[in-house]
């Protein structure tokens, strides 16, 4: 009997057993896959909040550090489904990504800027354990997709500004990029492109997000919700990528036009792809073409 004893990967023996006919491939030691870490609370607020956290994994243990990306799922402002895009994002994480999904307080729990404030804190979580997630904290990336894509740039651009944040956010110089999927920008402006969702009323998303409000009573705080208010020119924005289809049913494709025109005149580094007779979201998206597009970008954008 040989009786148990630990060695590392390296120093342990290869077994000498064979057979005819066994085929033999070389190992991959490469490859990347991915560990994943399910509800791992970062704050408790009204309710406990969660992240999904998926790790990037070597066949061989290494104690190398990766790029975080802190997506925010879409949902109208409602209750996420925080799990809808995580296969395609661990396309993301196998390339060399922590990719990190934020559940947020939705709008039946709390109104803007609840969303901002616990993605912020979220942020804080992850560069304080960060040795726990292999995260390299010089490089952080924000992504979103409908409402995750409203919250992730409103984020990133007033990371730097001391506004819409709950306790001090230190982490602003570390955001390098942020990516935009068919996120609306003016929630009081919706109405006025063809849609088949109600965008007024207060119990309309938007309405919901502004507190369960008309929405075209309350412009000034549909402004304030927006990212319009906190670009300028003399303050650092991280470079975006946004990407939308023209034929998008439930947020007007005039409402990323919008951003992308407030971004240019303020000299900000942005790149903007129409996915032609796309709707919302969906396979469109969801494929080879645009995550290798917002691949490239995050990639172009680590800081080294």
């Amino acid at each position: 009997m040989i009786k148990p004893e630990y060695k590392e990967l390296k120093d342990f023996p290869i077994s000498n057993k064979k057979s005819e006919g066994i085929h033999y491939i070389p190992a991959d030691f490469d490859n990347i896959t991915i560990r994943a870490l399910y509800n791992i609370e970062y704050v408790k607020r009204e309710i406990p909040l969660y992240l999904n956290i998926l790790v990037p994994k070597k066949q061989l243990e290494s104690n190398e550090n990766y790029p975080l990306l802190v997506y925010i799922q879409g949902s109208a402002w409602r209750k996420q489904n925080v799990i809808e895009h995580i296969i395609p994002l661990s396309n993301i994480a196998k390339k060399g990504f922590v990719v990190a999904i934020v559940q947020y307080r939705d709008t039946s729990i709390a109104p803007f800027p609840a969303q901002i404030e616990d993605t912020k804190t979220a942020i804080s979580f992850l560069v304080e354990h960060h040795q726990d997630y292999q995260i390299d904290t010089k490089n952080i990336f924000l992504g979103g997709d409908s409402s995750g894509g409203h919250t992730a740039i409103m984020t990133g651009i007033t990371a730097n500004q001391n506004i819409l944040e709950l306790e001090e956010f230190k982490y602003a110089s570390s955001i390098q990029g942020i990516f935009d999927f068919y996120g609306p920008t003016l929630v009081s402006e919706m109405q006025n492109e063809p849609s088949i969702q109600d965008h007024v009323t207060p119990t309309s998303p938007e309405g919901l997000l502004l507190g369960g409000v008309n929405v075209l009573e309350h412009k000034q705080e549909a402004y304030q919700a927006s990212p319009l208010p906190y670009i300028k020119k003399d303050v650092n924005t991280p470079p975006i990528l946004m990407i939308h289809g023209n034929k998008d049913r439930l947020v007007p494709f005039g409402q990323s036009v919008l951003l992308y025109n407030t971004l240019k005149e303020n000299n900000k580094d942005v790149t903007f792809y129409c996915v032609e007779n796309a709707d919302h979201g969906g396979a469109a998206f969801w494929n080879n073409q645009v995550l290798e597009i917002t691949y490239q970008f995050l990639k172009e954008h680590i800081k080294k």
